[in-house]
């Protein structure tokens, strides 16, 4: 098994693991936002076998610059990882990929690494952090926020309070990032049905670290709202979203 370190440079040759067609808006979409991100610490790391198969990968980057609703700027924080095929499961292939967030963490002076699980969409489940040594610190709504630390004096990670940013968004209101490259397909969807079904919905893109940390919603990068309550947080379908305009206006 080798680790392969994603770069700006090398990032269509290599893709991303989460999505491989380079020419997908998402996929390129994804690179402007790497390129700036890289600069932050950012990084992505996919592991593959010696053939060359790709098995997993993560994405890490110093806590300060996590597109996270999270305070642990003295952490490198998790962003993503995955082992795809069930088969390659239960082998410590996803213990590897967290190893090596703790080595980079540790060379740049921080006290620990820290990651928000999920039993839901879109996140890793917390076993194999506390397989690794994490320790649950916080649960808010669907999440969890766990860490490990070697130096028993650090400030604990805490979650940013999300749902008192929701109250700011008035009517219909999507607001996503480019940290997952499968937010634009389902954003793209879900105009062309709020199109069909005259929902004035306003869409914005997270364009920074502070605007993330600030999100409503514990994933951050995705955000379904209306009138102040959180209807989704993360990529919907087409399908999902008419099932939401069917329960909210009655239709």
């Amino acid at each position: 098994m080798k680790l392969v370190a994603v770069t700006p440079e090398n990032a269509v040759k290599e893709t991303f693991f989460c999505i491989k067609d380079t020419k997908r808006q998402g996929f390129k979409d994804k690179v402007k936002w790497f390129e700036k991100r890289h600069k932050e610490g950012l990084r992505i790391k996919i592991l593959k076998n010696d053939e060359g198969k790709m098995i997993g990968f993560i994405e890490y980057v110093p806590a300060k610059n996590a597109w996270r609703p999270i305070d642990a700027d003295n952490h490198m924080f998790i962003h993503c990882t995955y082992i795809y095929s069930k088969r390659e499961r239960n082998r410590g292939y996803g213990s590897m990929l967290i190893k090596d967030a703790e080595k980079k963490a540790k060379a740049l002076g921080l006290d620990g690494v820290c990651v928000i699980t999920s039993k839901g969409g879109w996140l890793a489940n917390k076993t194999l952090f506390e397989k690794n040594g994490f320790q649950q610190i916080e649960t808010k709504d669907r999440f969890e926020l766990l860490s490990k630390t070697w130096n028993n004096n650090a400030k604990k990670p805490k979650f940013h309070n999300w749902t008192s940013q929701q109250k700011k968004y008035k009517g219909w209101h999507l607001s996503y990032a480019d940290q997952c490259p499968w937010s634009e397909k389902s954003v793209a969807a879900i105009i062309n049905v709020a199109v069909d079904h005259g929902v004035d919905l306003k869409v914005s893109k997270i364009e920074t670290v502070d605007e993330a940390k600030m999100a409503p919603s514990g994933f951050g990068v995705f955000n379904l709202l209306r009138d102040g309550q959180l209807l989704d947080d993360h990529y919907l379908s087409a399908t999902r979203f008419r099932n939401i305009l069917k329960k909210e206006l009655n239709i």
